[in-house]
Formats: structure tokens, sequence, C-alpha cells
């Protein structure tokens, strides 16, 4: 029996000068914050896959609107397959101002089939304080379909339940804005706190401008002073220290699918010395069916005889000898010489691991 091998690895070479982010991607500015939004409203429109008049809330909801145009129909005349209540949510950013369009997300509540074709009605759009930032209006794009037949088949493509309004929310009220040429020191706050490169940004501001202006206080605050001569424009001085390059530093990580047999390493990965024998036992078991016909006049009956015979292949294993692999090309090449598969190196990680050669984290998904 013939296996087929292939090793799908994920390399990351990051070396010191591609490690220099700039300070914007990693970290963000007291005051940057971003504000979750969410409402209730209904998309119309539908070919006859909108909620089904169990979905009594959706009744609920058009006679309601109905009324807000004089309009007075009762519950029980309602037909409603044509129309979807649906959660729409947001994240808005505390720099958006009114007039701000930004993309939201419908997601249908009841039992409709399919959001494909519809349109959102206007529907306010609050926060966790209860008031209204924005709404949201437009059509519905679900980049995908789901169509069913009387006689029930079905064919459907994505999720037709959820899609996206491109641009469809338009902010009405801003978030506590916040006037930077007023400030005289801004804190600033890494995406993923470590200490080393909390300290970096900090010694990088400080050459850059000089008189020790920031101080790191933990593993993802710096507190910055403005400078006095910089005082007259803090946005343009905010703009040229979020320019600054700065060399990250992050914790070994390697990273297992099992579902995929991907397999990310980071740069940091370090492999002590360590033998590893990798090999396969293959066993297969073949039939080999002997028929006895008995002799011309014998009264004997043809019989038949199953001969099962077992075979055992072992694979050629292979042993490798690692003194020590402090980069990913190494750690490559040494599993690529093993000729295994990714379900393979997954196992060889695991016991890398647990063998204590393996200096870094261990992360399974």
């Amino acid at each position: 029996m013939k296996i087929n091998f292939k090793i799908i690895i994920i390399m990351l070479l990051i070396n010191s000068l591609i490690n220099a982010q700039r300070i914007k991607d990693i970290a963000f500015l007291e005051g940057n914050n971003s504000q979750q939004i969410i409402g209730y409203g209904l998309v119309v429109g539908l070919a006859g896959t909108g909620d089904s008049y169990r979905s009594t809330f959706t009744v609920q909801s058009i006679t309601s609107m109905l009324k807000r145009f004089g309009i007075t129909v009762p519950q029980a005349d309602l037909k409603v397959r044509n129309v979807a209540a649906v959660m729409v949510t947001a994240t808005i950013n505390s720099y958006f101002k009114p007039g701000t369009k930004f993309d939201v997300l419908v997601s249908s509540m009841g039992d409709a089939r399919s959001l494909d074709g519809g349109t959102l009605l206007m529907t306010p759009l609050s926060a966790l304080d209860g008031n209204v930032y924005g709404f949201a209006q437009g059509p519905v794009s679900i980049g995908g379909y789901d169509v069913s037949t009387p006689t029930g088949n079905r064919i459907a493509r994505n999720h037709a339940l959820a899609g996206r309004v491109p641009l469809g929310g338009v902010l009405k009220n801003e978030i506590k804005p916040t006037d930077f040429n007023k400030l005289q020191q801004i804190r600033i706050f890494l995406k993923e706190p470590d200490l080393t490169t909390c300290n970096n940004v900090s010694t990088a501001i400080n050459s850059k401008f000089g008189g020790g202006i920031a101080k790191s206080v933990d593993a993802s605050e710096i507190d910055v002073k403005v400078p006095q001569d910089k005082s007259n424009n803090v946005v343009a001085f905010l703009a040229e220290l979020e320019s600054i390059n700065v060399e990250t530093d992050d914790v070994a990580k390697v990273v297992l699918n099992e579902r995929t047999g991907t397999v990310v390493a980071g740069h940091n990965v370090i492999i002590q010395p360590v033998s590893i024998t990798h090999g396969n036992l293959n066993i297969i078991i073949r039939s080999y069916p002997i028929i006895s016909q008995p002799g011309a006049f014998s009264k004997g009956t043809t019989a038949i005889f199953n001969n099962i015979v077992p075979y055992a292949q072992q694979d050629s294993s292979k042993t490798i000898a690692l003194n020590k692999a402090s980069t990913v090309q190494e750690i490559a090449s040494a599993l690529n010489s093993l000729k295994v598969s990714p379900k393979d190196i997954i196992s060889i990680f695991q016991a890398l691991k647990e063998a204590g050669a393996l200096t870094a984290e261990l992360i399974i998904m």
C-alpha cells in the first residue's frame, strides 16, 4: 500500500527589521474608543421567504409601523411572508462625526428562510446607555442564496439569514468627542500587552522627541507629555508620534490546527537538542477464496474456504538529531526530512513539548 504524504507548514519569517512596526499599528491613543450599537428592525420585499404567522412579534411590529402611517389593520388579517424581523448591529468609532456612514449587520430573529432581496427599513441604533446614535436603512446583501422547492429539494450557498447593509448606517450623534489640542498629556495603550514592547515604545518616543516625555506605566500603558513646543498643534504631534517605528517583541508560539493539519510557527520558536524517530506500521489483510470441487459421482457438495492472510509492512523509520533549531527554516527542514503528514507533525510538536525540548507556547485549535 502506497501512502502519499503532504506537509503543510506556514512559516513566519520575521527578522528585526521586518519586526519594526509603527506605533499606530500596535497601539491606540486614549480617546480612540469603539462603541457597539444595536437596533430592532424589519426587512421587507422578500419573495415569500419571510417570517410566518408563528412569529407574533413580527406581526405586532408591522401593525405598530402601519399605525404610524395612519393605517389600522387587524393582526389576524396580516400575511407576513414577505417581511422578516431582524436585529441590526454595528460598531462605530469615537472619532466618527455626525453624517458619517458605516456598515451594519442584519440577522434574522424569526423563522424566515432567507433575507435575499430584502430591504431594511429605517432602524434606530442605540448603545448600552440607551442613547440613539444613528439610523440604518438600505438593501441587504447576503452573498448567497437558499432556494427550496415544493417537493422538498433545496439548494443553498452561504448563510441566507444574516447579511450586511454596506454604508447603510448614518451617525447622528457623536460619541464623547476629544479635543486633543487641549491635552497636556496623553496615554497610549498597546493592543497586545508586552513589557518589552512597551519599554521599546517609550524609548523610541524619547529618542525622537527627547526630554524623557514618555514613561511606561505597565505592560500596556505609556504616558506621554506633550512637549511645550508642540502644544499649539497637538494633533500634528500625535500624527508624528504614531508614525514612529518600534521593534516589537512577542511570546514564542506554535499554533496547530488539527482539523486542517496546518502548523504555524513564530520566529522566536526554539527546539532544544533532541532526537526524533518516526515510522509507521501498515497492516494489510487480504482474502484468497479457495473452492473445493468434489469428484464425479461422489455425491459431495462444492465447498468454499476463505483463506485470510495478514501482511505487515513497516515503513522505513527515520531518525534525526537536532543539536538545536533556532529558526523556522531549521525546524521546517528537520520535519520535512522525516517525510511525515501534517497530522504527524502535530503529534511530533506535542511530543517535543512534553519532552521539554520545545521552547514555545503550544496552541491547539
